[in-house]
Protein backbone atom coordinates (compact mmCIF):
# COMPACT_ATOMS: atom_id res chain seq x y z
CA UNK A 1 0.00 0.00 0.00
CA UNK A 2 1.53 3.38 -0.58
CA UNK A 3 0.56 7.05 0.65
CA UNK A 4 -1.88 7.39 -2.22
CA UNK A 5 -5.09 8.94 -1.51
CA UNK A 6 -8.17 7.29 -1.60
CA UNK A 7 -10.27 8.99 -5.35
CA UNK A 8 -11.13 12.02 -5.76
CA UNK A 9 -14.80 11.44 -5.55
CA UNK A 10 -14.44 10.57 -1.30
CA UNK A 11 -11.29 13.55 -0.70
CA UNK A 12 -11.63 16.07 2.03
CA UNK A 13 -11.09 18.48 -0.42
CA UNK A 14 -11.85 20.99 2.31
CA UNK A 15 -12.44 21.61 6.24
CA UNK A 16 -15.49 19.84 7.35
CA UNK A 17 -18.69 21.67 8.57
CA UNK A 18 -18.58 20.09 11.83
CA UNK A 19 -16.23 19.79 14.58
CA UNK A 20 -16.52 17.48 17.85
CA UNK A 21 -17.79 19.14 20.27
CA UNK A 22 -15.33 18.02 22.98
CA UNK A 23 -12.44 18.21 20.58
CA UNK A 24 -10.51 16.58 23.82
CA UNK A 25 -8.74 13.29 22.53
CA UNK A 26 -5.75 13.32 24.75
CA UNK A 27 -4.53 10.07 26.44
CA UNK A 28 -3.14 11.92 29.58
CA UNK A 29 -4.93 13.88 31.61
CA UNK A 30 -8.19 12.82 29.27
CA UNK A 31 -11.33 14.44 28.61
CA UNK A 32 -13.29 15.62 31.32
CA UNK A 33 -16.70 14.07 32.15
CA UNK A 34 -19.41 15.66 29.90
CA UNK A 35 -21.17 18.36 31.47
CA UNK A 36 -17.98 19.16 34.08
CA UNK A 37 -17.13 22.43 34.47
CA UNK A 38 -15.12 24.12 37.61
CA UNK A 39 -18.31 25.26 39.76
CA UNK A 40 -19.53 22.41 39.89
CA UNK A 41 -17.21 20.58 42.18
CA UNK A 42 -17.82 20.73 45.75
CA UNK A 43 -15.68 23.64 47.39
CA UNK A 44 -16.16 23.06 51.44
CA UNK A 45 -13.28 21.25 51.97
CA UNK A 46 -10.85 23.39 50.37
CA UNK A 47 -8.16 25.57 53.12
CA UNK A 48 -9.15 22.75 55.11
CA UNK A 49 -6.03 20.06 56.25
CA UNK A 50 -6.62 17.05 54.70
CA UNK A 51 -6.10 15.74 58.09
CA UNK A 52 -9.42 17.49 59.13
CA UNK A 53 -12.56 15.38 60.02
CA UNK A 54 -13.95 16.81 56.96
CA UNK A 55 -10.81 15.99 54.51
CA UNK A 56 -10.67 12.62 55.55
CA UNK A 57 -13.93 12.16 54.88
CA UNK A 58 -13.86 13.16 51.36
CA UNK A 59 -10.64 11.13 50.89
CA UNK A 60 -12.77 8.35 52.05
CA UNK A 61 -15.43 8.97 49.91
CA UNK A 62 -13.52 9.03 47.05
CA UNK A 63 -12.19 5.84 47.81
CA UNK A 64 -15.42 4.22 48.73
CA UNK A 65 -16.67 5.24 45.04
CA UNK A 66 -13.75 3.51 43.61
CA UNK A 67 -14.87 0.58 45.35
CA UNK A 68 -18.47 0.63 44.19
CA UNK A 69 -17.94 1.36 40.33
CA UNK A 70 -14.42 -0.99 39.83
CA UNK A 71 -16.73 -3.36 42.00
CA UNK A 72 -13.72 -4.35 44.12
CA UNK A 73 -13.95 -7.05 46.66
CA UNK A 74 -13.82 -6.18 50.23
CA UNK A 75 -10.57 -7.65 50.85
CA UNK A 76 -8.86 -5.98 49.10
CA UNK A 77 -7.47 -2.41 50.33
CA UNK A 78 -7.35 1.11 48.35
CA UNK A 79 -5.22 3.94 48.95
CA UNK A 80 -4.55 7.16 47.31
CA UNK A 81 -0.64 7.72 47.36
CA UNK A 82 1.50 10.17 45.79
CA UNK A 83 2.94 10.87 42.30
CA UNK A 84 0.35 9.04 40.28
CA UNK A 85 0.68 5.50 38.48
CA UNK A 86 4.36 6.33 38.34
CA UNK A 87 4.39 6.65 42.12
CA UNK A 88 1.59 3.43 43.12
CA UNK A 89 3.52 1.42 40.78
CA UNK A 90 7.17 1.93 42.25
CA UNK A 91 5.65 2.17 45.62
CA UNK A 92 4.45 -1.69 45.46
CA UNK A 93 7.85 -2.79 43.45
CA UNK A 94 10.57 -1.56 46.20
CA UNK A 95 7.78 -2.22 48.96
CA UNK A 96 7.54 -6.17 47.83
CA UNK A 97 9.72 -6.86 44.99
CA UNK A 98 13.00 -9.13 46.13
CA UNK A 99 11.13 -12.40 48.07
CA UNK A 100 11.14 -14.45 45.27
CA UNK A 101 11.99 -14.73 41.56
CA UNK A 102 10.66 -11.78 39.14
CA UNK A 103 9.13 -11.48 35.33
CA UNK A 104 8.30 -8.42 33.95
CA UNK A 105 6.14 -8.08 30.49
CA UNK A 106 6.78 -5.10 28.40
CA UNK A 107 5.12 -4.35 24.59
CA UNK A 108 5.09 -0.66 25.57
CA UNK A 109 7.50 2.15 27.33
CA UNK A 110 6.00 1.98 30.50
CA UNK A 111 6.49 -1.42 30.82
CA UNK A 112 10.43 -0.97 29.85
CA UNK A 113 10.01 1.59 32.78
CA UNK A 114 9.10 -0.94 34.81
CA UNK A 115 12.43 -3.02 33.72
CA UNK A 116 14.87 -0.09 33.83
CA UNK A 117 13.58 0.10 38.01
CA UNK A 118 13.78 -3.77 38.52
CA UNK A 119 17.12 -4.20 36.41
CA UNK A 120 18.98 -0.99 36.97
CA UNK A 121 17.74 0.21 40.27
CA UNK A 122 16.60 -2.76 42.36
CA UNK A 123 19.14 -4.77 40.74
CA UNK A 124 16.79 -7.90 41.10
CA UNK A 125 17.90 -9.58 37.82
CA UNK A 126 14.58 -10.05 36.29
CA UNK A 127 13.52 -12.72 34.19
CA UNK A 128 11.91 -9.84 30.88
CA UNK A 129 9.72 -10.58 28.42
CA UNK A 130 9.82 -8.32 25.32
CA UNK A 131 7.49 -7.77 22.04
CA UNK A 132 7.73 -4.49 19.90
CA UNK A 133 4.73 -1.96 19.74
CA UNK A 134 1.98 -3.19 18.44
CA UNK A 135 2.24 -7.46 19.68
CA UNK A 136 1.89 -8.53 22.89
CA UNK A 137 4.38 -11.24 24.63
CA UNK A 138 3.35 -15.45 24.72
CA UNK A 139 1.54 -15.43 28.00
CA UNK A 140 1.89 -18.68 28.05
CA UNK A 141 5.46 -18.32 29.34
CA UNK A 142 4.60 -16.69 32.63
CA UNK A 143 5.45 -18.50 35.75
CA UNK A 144 3.03 -18.91 38.55
CA UNK A 145 5.51 -19.87 40.67
CA UNK A 146 7.46 -15.67 40.45
CA UNK A 147 6.14 -12.09 40.41
CA UNK A 148 4.65 -10.93 37.32
CA UNK A 149 4.59 -6.97 36.57
CA UNK A 150 2.76 -6.30 33.49
CA UNK A 151 0.48 -3.03 31.74
CA UNK A 152 -3.01 -4.54 31.60
CA UNK A 153 -3.08 -2.05 29.17
CA UNK A 154 -0.13 -0.47 26.97
CA UNK A 155 -1.35 3.61 27.15
CA UNK A 156 1.56 3.89 24.68
CA UNK A 157 1.15 0.93 22.16
CA UNK A 158 -2.52 0.05 21.85
CA UNK A 159 -2.34 -3.21 23.21
CA UNK A 160 -4.16 -4.42 25.77
CA UNK A 161 -4.17 -8.45 27.71
CA UNK A 162 -6.93 -10.24 26.19
CA UNK A 163 -8.34 -11.53 29.60
CA UNK A 164 -6.99 -12.37 32.85
CA UNK A 165 -7.29 -16.40 31.93
CA UNK A 166 -3.20 -16.61 31.64
CA UNK A 167 -2.71 -15.80 35.59
CA UNK A 168 -2.89 -19.17 37.11
CA UNK A 169 -5.44 -19.33 40.44
CA UNK A 170 -2.75 -21.46 42.49
CA UNK A 171 -0.04 -19.15 41.57
CA UNK A 172 2.86 -18.73 44.27
CA UNK A 173 4.08 -15.03 43.37
CA UNK A 174 2.40 -12.46 43.44
CA UNK A 175 0.48 -10.06 40.15
CA UNK A 176 1.68 -6.54 39.39
CA UNK A 177 -0.73 -4.69 37.33
CA UNK A 178 -0.43 -1.38 35.86
CA UNK A 179 -4.04 -0.64 34.64
CA UNK A 180 -3.50 3.06 34.63
CA UNK A 181 -5.83 3.19 31.33
CA UNK A 182 -7.40 0.00 31.52
CA UNK A 183 -9.82 0.33 35.00
CA UNK A 184 -13.13 1.81 34.58
CA UNK A 185 -13.21 1.10 30.96
CA UNK A 186 -12.23 -3.11 31.03
CA UNK A 187 -13.56 -6.28 33.67
CA UNK A 188 -10.77 -6.30 35.87
CA UNK A 189 -10.95 -9.98 37.68
CA UNK A 190 -9.86 -8.86 41.11
CA UNK A 191 -9.21 -12.39 42.31
CA UNK A 192 -6.08 -13.07 40.05
CA UNK A 193 -4.79 -9.58 40.94
CA UNK A 194 -2.72 -8.65 43.82
CA UNK A 195 -1.79 -5.20 43.25
CA UNK A 196 -3.12 -2.93 41.03
CA UNK A 197 -2.34 0.49 40.16
CA UNK A 198 -3.74 3.54 38.47
CA UNK A 199 -4.08 7.54 38.33
CA UNK A 200 -7.42 8.76 37.91
CA UNK A 201 -5.78 11.23 34.78
CA UNK A 202 -6.55 8.63 33.16
CA UNK A 203 -9.96 7.09 32.38
CA UNK A 204 -11.78 9.36 34.31
CA UNK A 205 -10.20 12.57 33.29
CA UNK A 206 -9.58 13.83 36.78
CA UNK A 207 -6.32 16.46 37.62
CA UNK A 208 -2.61 14.88 37.76
CA UNK A 209 -0.79 13.82 40.65
CA UNK A 210 -2.40 11.17 42.50
CA UNK A 211 -1.58 7.48 41.98
CA UNK A 212 -4.47 4.79 43.43
CA UNK A 213 -3.04 1.51 44.75
CA UNK A 214 -5.13 -1.84 45.64
CA UNK A 215 -3.77 -4.43 47.54
CA UNK A 216 -5.47 -7.60 47.44
CA UNK A 217 -4.91 -10.04 50.91
CA UNK A 218 -0.86 -12.03 49.30
CA UNK A 219 0.02 -9.00 48.91
CA UNK A 220 -0.97 -7.49 52.56
CA UNK A 221 0.97 -10.66 53.65
CA UNK A 222 4.08 -10.31 51.66
CA UNK A 223 4.24 -6.91 53.29
CA UNK A 224 3.86 -7.57 56.46
CA UNK A 225 6.20 -10.82 56.21
CA UNK A 226 8.97 -9.30 53.95
CA UNK A 227 11.78 -6.87 54.66
CA UNK A 228 13.44 -5.70 51.32
CA UNK A 229 16.93 -5.32 51.59
CA UNK A 230 16.94 -1.98 50.29
CA UNK A 231 16.00 1.38 51.79
CA UNK A 232 12.56 2.51 51.44
CA UNK A 233 11.74 6.72 51.24
CA UNK A 234 9.04 7.55 53.51
CA UNK A 235 6.61 7.95 50.70
CA UNK A 236 6.85 4.17 49.62
CA UNK A 237 6.35 2.79 52.99
CA UNK A 238 3.44 1.27 53.65
CA UNK A 239 3.95 -0.77 57.18
CA UNK A 240 5.36 0.12 60.73
CA UNK A 241 6.76 -2.76 63.13
CA UNK A 242 5.58 -5.13 60.46
CA UNK A 243 1.84 -4.44 59.83
CA UNK A 244 0.11 -2.92 57.58
CA UNK A 245 -0.19 1.12 58.14
CA UNK A 246 -4.20 0.99 57.54
CA UNK A 247 -4.60 4.83 57.43
CA UNK A 248 -3.20 4.60 54.24
CA UNK A 249 -6.12 2.72 52.76
CA UNK A 250 -9.06 4.84 54.84
CA UNK A 251 -7.95 8.58 53.74
CA UNK A 252 -4.89 9.25 55.73
CA UNK A 253 -2.69 10.01 52.57
CA UNK A 254 1.35 9.62 52.87
CA UNK A 255 1.95 13.01 51.85
CA UNK A 256 -0.85 16.39 51.55
CA UNK A 257 -2.71 15.50 48.58
CA UNK A 258 -4.64 18.23 46.13
CA UNK A 259 -8.21 18.41 48.16
CA UNK A 260 -8.92 20.14 44.63
CA UNK A 261 -7.72 17.22 42.30
CA UNK A 262 -9.79 14.60 44.80
CA UNK A 263 -12.96 16.81 44.36
CA UNK A 264 -12.28 16.43 40.50
CA UNK A 265 -12.03 13.12 40.54
CA UNK A 266 -15.03 12.66 43.14
CA UNK A 267 -17.11 14.62 40.50
CA UNK A 268 -15.76 11.69 37.93
CA UNK A 269 -16.64 9.14 39.89
CA UNK A 270 -20.68 10.51 40.68
CA UNK A 271 -21.00 11.37 36.97
CA UNK A 272 -20.32 7.52 36.20
CA UNK A 273 -22.67 6.42 39.12
CA UNK A 274 -25.75 8.79 37.08
CA UNK A 275 -24.98 7.46 33.66
CA UNK A 276 -25.12 3.43 35.19
CA UNK A 277 -21.79 2.66 36.52
CA UNK A 278 -18.90 0.34 35.61
CA UNK A 279 -21.07 -1.53 32.90
CA UNK A 280 -21.81 2.12 31.01
CA UNK A 281 -18.64 3.28 31.66
CA UNK A 282 -17.58 0.04 29.52
CA UNK A 283 -19.72 0.38 26.63
CA UNK A 284 -19.39 3.77 26.61
CA UNK A 285 -15.74 2.96 25.61
CA UNK A 286 -16.35 0.29 23.81
CA UNK A 287 -18.94 1.97 21.87
CA UNK A 288 -16.06 5.23 20.88
CA UNK A 289 -13.02 2.00 20.12
CA UNK A 290 -15.95 0.71 17.83
CA UNK A 291 -16.90 3.99 15.90
CA UNK A 292 -12.64 5.19 15.56
CA UNK A 293 -12.50 1.41 14.08
CA UNK A 294 -15.14 2.14 11.41
CA UNK A 295 -12.94 5.32 11.03
CA UNK A 296 -10.12 3.14 10.33
CA UNK A 297 -11.42 0.11 8.21
CA UNK A 298 -12.86 3.05 5.79
CA UNK A 299 -9.40 4.55 4.86
CA UNK A 300 -6.91 3.02 2.98
CA UNK A 301 -4.15 5.51 4.64
CA UNK A 302 -4.73 4.84 8.41
CA UNK A 303 -4.39 0.66 9.93
CA UNK A 304 -4.37 -0.10 13.50
CA UNK A 305 -0.88 -0.54 15.37
CA UNK A 306 -1.83 -3.70 16.76
CA UNK A 307 -2.54 -5.88 13.84
CA UNK A 308 -4.65 -8.53 16.40
CA UNK A 309 -7.61 -6.84 17.10
CA UNK A 310 -8.26 -9.61 20.03
CA UNK A 311 -5.25 -7.38 21.91
CA UNK A 312 -6.51 -3.95 20.53
CA UNK A 313 -7.27 -1.18 23.54
CA UNK A 314 -10.64 0.34 23.75
CA UNK A 315 -9.04 3.21 24.98
CA UNK A 316 -5.74 4.31 24.28
CA UNK A 317 -6.42 3.57 20.48
CA UNK A 318 -2.81 3.71 18.48
CA UNK A 319 -3.15 3.99 14.70
CA UNK A 320 -0.12 4.00 12.13
CA UNK A 321 -0.13 5.86 8.69
CA UNK A 322 -0.41 3.10 5.95
CA UNK A 323 2.53 5.03 3.80
CA UNK A 324 5.97 4.18 2.05
CA UNK A 325 7.46 7.00 3.67
CA UNK A 326 10.03 6.42 6.57
CA UNK A 327 10.04 7.02 10.34
CA UNK A 328 11.47 10.19 9.91
CA UNK A 329 8.63 11.35 7.39
CA UNK A 330 6.07 9.37 9.15
CA UNK A 331 6.83 11.66 12.08
CA UNK A 332 6.74 14.78 10.42
CA UNK A 333 3.26 13.91 8.93
CA UNK A 334 2.24 13.26 12.24
CA UNK A 335 3.16 16.30 14.19
CA UNK A 336 1.64 18.31 11.36
CA UNK A 337 -1.34 16.66 11.13
CA UNK A 338 -1.76 17.25 14.88
CA UNK A 339 -1.05 20.85 14.48
CA UNK A 340 -3.33 21.41 11.74
CA UNK A 341 -5.82 19.77 13.59
CA UNK A 342 -5.41 21.55 16.88
CA UNK A 343 -5.02 24.47 15.28
CA UNK A 344 -8.33 24.25 13.84
CA UNK A 345 -10.10 23.11 17.24
CA UNK A 346 -10.61 19.90 15.84
CA UNK A 347 -8.62 17.52 17.82
CA UNK A 348 -6.50 18.27 20.59
CA UNK A 349 -3.51 16.15 21.33
CA UNK A 350 -3.43 13.33 19.02
CA UNK A 351 0.16 12.54 18.57
CA UNK A 352 1.38 9.17 19.26
CA UNK A 353 3.98 8.62 22.12
CA UNK A 354 7.21 10.53 22.08
CA UNK A 355 8.94 6.57 21.70
CA UNK A 356 6.12 4.31 19.97
CA UNK A 357 6.51 4.25 16.12
CA UNK A 358 5.02 7.00 14.07
CA UNK A 359 1.54 7.26 14.23
CA UNK A 360 -1.79 8.53 15.98
CA UNK A 361 -3.07 8.05 19.26
CA UNK A 362 -6.66 8.82 19.88
CA UNK A 363 -8.11 8.38 23.29
CA UNK A 364 -12.06 6.49 23.29
CA UNK A 365 -12.07 6.18 26.75
CA UNK A 366 -16.00 6.47 28.47
CA UNK A 367 -15.91 10.78 29.08
CA UNK A 368 -15.27 10.44 25.39
CA UNK A 369 -18.82 10.83 23.28
CA UNK A 370 -19.04 8.44 20.83
CA UNK A 371 -20.40 11.37 18.43
CA UNK A 372 -16.98 13.51 18.60
CA UNK A 373 -15.44 10.34 17.15
CA UNK A 374 -17.85 9.91 14.71
CA UNK A 375 -17.10 13.38 13.75
CA UNK A 376 -13.38 13.13 14.26
CA UNK A 377 -13.12 10.95 10.73
CA UNK A 378 -13.67 13.86 7.98
CA UNK A 379 -11.40 15.55 10.06
CA UNK A 380 -8.60 13.08 9.94
CA UNK A 381 -8.88 12.89 6.21
CA UNK A 382 -8.66 16.60 5.51
CA UNK A 383 -5.66 16.92 7.73
CA UNK A 384 -3.99 13.43 5.92
CA UNK A 385 -4.49 15.62 2.63
CA UNK A 386 -2.47 18.26 3.79
CA UNK A 387 0.36 16.60 4.67
CA UNK A 388 -0.09 14.04 1.87
CA UNK A 389 0.71 16.92 -0.66
CA UNK A 390 3.03 18.51 0.93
Amino acid sequence: MTDTIRSDSTRASAAPATKPARPHFSSGPCAKPPGWSPDKLATAVLGRSHRSKLGKARLQHAIDLTRELLKVPDTHRIGIVPASDTGAVEMAMWSMLGARPVQLLAWESFGEGWVTDAVKQLRIDPEVLKAPYGEIVDLTQVKPSHDVIFTWNGTTSGVRVPNGDWIAEDREGLTFADATSAVFAMDMPWDKLDVTTFSWQKVMGGEGGHGVLILGPRAVERLESYTPAWPLPKIFRMTKGGKLIEGIFKGETINTPSMLAVEDYIFALEWAQSIGGLDALIARSTANASALGRIVAEREWLDHLPADPAIRSNTSVCLKLVTDADAEAQSAMVKKMAALLEAEDAAYDIAGYRDAPPGLRIWCGATVDTADIEALGPWLDWAWEQVAAA
